[in-house]
């Protein structure tokens, strides 16, 4: 486990990386939600990393403030991390995110393939990696913005998973049947919905997590990356 540096098109930025055991695999690009790199995320890459992946979770944030994390547990963080939010440039996410798994591609030990899942605001991000960048499957965890951007839903030919929580507040249920029917023509596309939760179900001691569906999600997202990355 250790903190590198990705090199991007306009500068350089942090990330954290954790390694399986053996030292090699595909790697798994973990994209972040709106608290930054926090322990949420790093969990999530030591995780991936104990089933076999080399995990990097870059710190899309680092143009407003490089290093930051809150977590979910006071007003004021929620404050901080909607203002993140807010005035995060999705454009350069993506570009940051597709050269944070370039360079994971490359990285000693990667087996040359390499996913991306994310989660709240690294559930959009993932969609629009799947678009627009040479990952090889990708999944999202309750995206938040999806329906204003499937015009790009032809762009994607590798697998992508979505996991959708039919009570979101933040994707509401008019934007989820939007999602579902513009994506529908789409072959490389699942979707899967989880009734009576809301979003970030998936998140360990959050408030809205819920054990039944996020085991549910989590194991298939790992059924998927197995059939799609090993």
């Amino acid at each position: 486990m250790a903190d590198i540096n990705i090199q991007g098109a306009d500068g350089s930025f942090g990330a954290y990386l954790a390694t399986p055991a053996s030292g090699s695999g595909p790697g798994l690009l973990v994209i972040q939600e709106i608290f930054g790199v926090n322990q949420v995320m790093r969990d999530l890459c030591d995780n991936f990393a104990a089933q076999g992946y080399i995990a990097v979770c870059p710190d899309l944030f680092w143009r407003q403030q490089p290093g930051i994390e809150l977590s979910d547990m006071t007003e004021a963080e929620w404050g901080r991390a909607f203002a993140l939010y807010q005035g995060f440039d999705m454009d350069q996410g993506v570009a940051d995110a597709g050269a944070a798994l370039e360079q994971l591609r490359g990285s000693d030990g990667c087996s040359g393939k390499v996913g991306a899942v994310g989660y709240c605001l690294g559930g959009m991000l993932a969609y629009l990696v799947a678009a627009r960048t040479k990952a090889d499957a990708s999944v999202g965890y309750y995206g938040v913005g999806m329906q204003d951007a499937l015009g790009e839903a032809g762009n994607i030919s590798a697998p992508h998973m979505m996991h959708l929580a039919e009570l979101d507040k933040f994707c509401p249920p008019e934007a989820q049947s939007a999602i579902k029917d513009g994506l529908a023509a789409n072959t490389s596309v699942t979707i899967h919905s989880y009734p009576n939760v809301d979003h970030a179900f998936a998140r360990t001691g959050g408030e809205h997590f819920d054990a039944a569906a996020a085991n549910e999600a989590n194991t298939r997202t790992a059924e998927f990356f197995a059939q799609n990355l090993a």
